[in-house]
């Protein structure tokens, strides 16, 4: 078996995971900003909980982990090269937005939410944008 592709599948699967999360959580957010209805409440704080930690969490590990074998399996070497070193700051960048979507999710935790629907609305753009960046950089690797 070939353990360049399995790692590339996995790698892909897990940042596909990852992205959902990264797209859906901030969504969540708008809504749960808007709303005061107790109940309500309560299931957004259920699902931006589990989304983050059981969905999430894990598969920017797994991103990380596959990204990282996929690195060694290619030689770390090929760390020289410009692309990927623009790739991984991309990701650094996507993975510092994470845990502060995960520092949002503790002010929403605690009802200390002080932002607007319209701030999650901007900032659900942010991994969009990223993701296009790191697809064009992998996919033409322009440098």
């Amino acid at each position: 078996m070939n353990t360049y592709l399995l790692f590339k599948s996995l790698h892909l699967i897990a940042v596909i995971s990852w992205m959902a999360g990264l797209l859906y959580l901030p969504r969540i957010f708008v809504y749960h900003s808007e709303n005061t209805n107790e109940i309500i409440v309560k299931v957004f704080k259920t699902m931006e909980w589990k989304l983050y930690f059981f969905i999430m969490t894990p598969a920017m590990t797994l991103s990380w982990l596959f990204g990282l074998l996929l690195i060694h399996e290619i030689g770390f070497g090929q760390l020289s090269n410009l692309w990927l070193q623009l790739k991984l700051i991309l990701v650094v960048i996507l993975t510092i937005y994470h845990f502060y979507l995960g520092h949002l999710l503790n002010k929403f935790k605690f009802d200390q939410n002080q932002k607007s629907s319209k701030f999650y609305r901007y900032i659900n753009e942010i991994p969009t944008l990223l993701l296009i960046f790191i697809i064009f950089v992998v996919i033409f690797k322009p440098i």
